[in-house]
């Protein structure tokens, strides 16, 4: 079986209810740029550090599961959605990664070693899904869950590239205003 389909050449996409939309929509707009995020985070590991190993491969199937939530207008109970309780595991898992840096004294310039900079970089793709999904949520209803697990997971990249780069003996920049 082939993986293509023909289906999409018009610019025409199925959602999980089977209603073909246009590949602009809000909708695929969000979770396309989930999908963008998920494969940078990909990029990411392995970083050599088998818990950040560990919660990135979390991670990167939540991610899954926000994705599945963008493309599901009208879930059924069996449906995949997001949840409270991943949401819950990110905040864990900073302030866990927080106990071991130095708290911030002032904003730091993106980048550092190469998996710190590439966390840097899934961030900034992290904010970008979240001002989608936040425009998909002002045209119509989807999973509060979902914008709220963006916006925790894009703090948790910034903390993770801080962990990272801190253990690769990379210094943090601020910037020269």
């Amino acid at each position: 079986m082939p993986i293509y389909t023909g289906r999409g050449d018009e610019g025409r996409t199925d959602l999980r209810t089977m209603d073909r939309v246009p590949k602009t929509s809000p909708r695929i707009e969000s979770y396309g740029t989930v999908d963008e995020v998920n494969a940078l985070v990909g990029r990411v590991r392995p970083t050599g550090y088998e818990d950040v190993d560990d919660h990135l491969r979390a991670v990167q199937n939540h991610l899954h599961v926000v994705q599945a939530d963008f493309a599901n207008p009208e879930p059924d109970d069996d449906d995949p959605q997001m949840d409270g309780d991943r949401v819950e595991a990110l905040e864990t898992w900073m302030d866990a990664y927080d106990e071991e840096l130095e708290p911030l004294r002032s904003f730091i310039l993106p980048g550092g070693g190469d998996n710190g900079a590439r966390l840097h970089h899934a961030r900034a793709v992290c904010r970008r899904a979240e001002r989608r999904a936040v425009a998909l949520a002002e045209a119509e209803p989807v999973n509060e869950h979902a914008l709220v697990y963006l916006n925790r997971l894009s703090d948790l990249l910034f903390t993770l590239a801080r962990v990272v780069n801190q253990r690769d003996g990379v210094g943090e920049e601020a910037p020269d205003y």
